[in-house]
């Protein structure tokens, strides 16, 4: 009877297990796996970040799977590293963007999305709540502003995360990864602040209107140009003129 009573309460405990581990939203101990996202990366977006949205459309359903695996397995901020949280965000935001693109394609701008009735800074597309994380309605302005930028205190970011735009740093063309993140957010860096998006020379800077959005992110130890020049082939000299480039809003493809 005493072995019975102890089968009896192993196949319960089984039971319990399997069914709160198949609650949709409940937290992993380990992140999902990126590698389809990483692969959606490689064959449809080209090195220079240009992104081939008809070829998303083609593998939608890979698409789809990908973002369920991130809506169905939302972070644990008390088991996952910080490196493996700042990698899932910013995977889904850019992930999330594309979805919002793929589901209203032909599209001229990002911004002609979201919610019918626009108030700037209220209702706009990154207010848009159009996913779930966890079982929770979600925006893209909630993982960046509330959680990417609260959370991590990490300026790279804004070079990591794409808004679908010309004007935007480009797309990443493979997913973040925990163990190779601290050198992806230098890559993209980099990559950004040496393009043609910005225009320097040791005199004058003509730069991104991301840089005077989000001035604060990068002075935080430091000036504007201090920042710059941690990644600048050109050094820029302390007492050089800044001024800010007009955004391109038209659509990354």
């Amino acid at each position: 009877m005493k072995n019975l009573n102890i089968l009896l309460a192993l196949f319960l405990s089984i039971i319990l297990l399997s069914c709160s581990s198949s609650v949709p939203g409940m937290a992993e101990t380990t992140p999902p796996s990126h590698k389809a996202w990483n692969e959606l990366l490689k064959a449809n977006v080209s090195a220079d970040g240009k992104v081939n949205y008809k070829g998303f459309i083609k593998e939608k359903a890979k698409l789809e799977a990908y973002l369920s695996s991130l809506s169905n397995n939302a972070p644990d901020r008390k088991i996952w590293s910080k490196d493996e949280q700042l990698a899932y965000w910013i995977n889904a935001y850019n992930a999330f963007t594309v979805k919002l693109i793929v589901d209203n394609y032909p599209v001229k701008s990002i911004k002609d999305l979201g919610p019918s009735l626009k108030i700037p800074l209220i209702k706009d597309v990154w207010h848009y709540k159009f996913f779930k994380i966890g079982g929770q309605e979600s925006s893209l302005d909630e993982i960046e502003h509330s959680i990417l930028r609260k959370e991590f205190e990490e300026p790279r970011i804004h070079f990591a995360i794409n808004c679908a735009s010309v004007s935007c740093p480009p797309l990443l063309n493979e997913a973040f990864e925990a163990k190779t993140i601290d050198a992806q957010l230098d890559k993209v860096a980099k990559s950004f602040i040496n393009s043609s998006r910005n225009k320097i020379t040791p005199d004058a800077i003509q730069i991104s209107s991301i840089f005077n959005w989000f001035k604060g992110d990068f002075t935080k130890n430091g000036s504007l140009i201090d920042y710059l020049n941690k990644y600048s082939k050109v050094k820029i000299k302390a007492n050089a003129k800044v001024s800010h480039l007009d955004y391109d809003w038209n659509l990354n493809e």
